[in-house]
Parts: structure tokens; C-alpha cells; sequence
């Protein structure tokens, strides 16, 4: 990518225009632009259209927004689950329990199961059956 790409990708970007625009009008991959914009920090700015958008947190899409009914914060399950995976440590994960298997004795985490016994399905087959882990 040249300089000028970079500084026209960086433009539009704080303008609010999505990723897949951006690589249309400049004839770049739209993962080249993604990728150029998170490792830069380059957020979009989101301008203000009305009560009833807003924009995805991944794509910056323009999102409408529908009176009473949950704030929509993506316009589709691939920018969620994108967006998840860049940003782990947003996760608010409350239910995570500490456990100690009781067939292996092996200290493991669990999210939302507070009644887990084994730390996997092995250990579980070879306390209930009677068989070796693994075979």
C-alpha cells in the first residue's frame, strides 16, 4: 500500500465509510484495509444522522435502529463474531467456576456449568466406565 493509500484510507476511515467501501473505491482488499486500520488504531468517527442509527462496531455499517426493541450494535453475525474475537478482553464472563476433576484430579475452568465433575469426556467415559483415558 503507498503513502497516499495509507493517508486516503485513514481519511475515509475517520469519515465513517466501511472497510468494503473503502477497498472499492481504492482497489485494496477489504482484509488490507481491516488489517491497516487495527494495527494503526483507526477509529471510525462516527457522524451523528439521526436518533435511529448508528453505525457496527466492526464494519461501520450504518445501523437503523428500531424503537423498543434491543440496541443493535452490528449489522451481522460474522462482524459479532469478528469483533469478539479482536477484542477478548471486553468479554464480561461472570460464570466461570474452578473445579478439580474427579477422576484425574486435574484443576480446570468451566463457564457457565456450575455442576461439572469431569475436566473432559475421556475422564468422564473412564470414571463412569471403568476404562483407560484415551482408549
Amino acid at each position: 500500500m503507498t503513502l497516499v493509500q495509507k493517508e486516503r484510507v485513514t481519511t475515509l476511515r475517520r469519515q465513517g465509510e466501511s472497510y468494503s467501501k473503502i477497498a472499492g473505491a481504492l482497489g485494496i482488499s477489504v482484509n488490507t484495509i481491516q488489517s491497516f486500520c487495527r494495527r494503526n488504531n483507526i477509529a471510525v468517527s462516527l457522524p451523528t444522522t439521526g436518533e435511529n442509527h448508528s453505525f457496527c462496531r466492526q464494519c461501520g455499517e450504518a445501523l437503523t435502529q428500531q424503537p423498543g426493541k434491543k440496541t443493535k450494535k452490528f449489522c451481522s453475525e460474522v462482524c459479532c463474531d469478528a469483533w469478539w474475537k479482536a477484542h477478548p478482553d471486553q468479554l464480561d464472563k461472570k460464570a466461570v467456576y474452578n473445579f478439580t476433576c474427579v477422576n484425574c484430579g486435574t484443576a480446570f475452568t468451566a463457564y457457565g456449568n456450575k455442576g461439572r465433575k469431569f475436566c473432559s469426556h475421556d475422564c468422564y467415559v473412564a470414571c463412569r466406565f471403568g476404562k483407560a483415558v484415551g482408549g
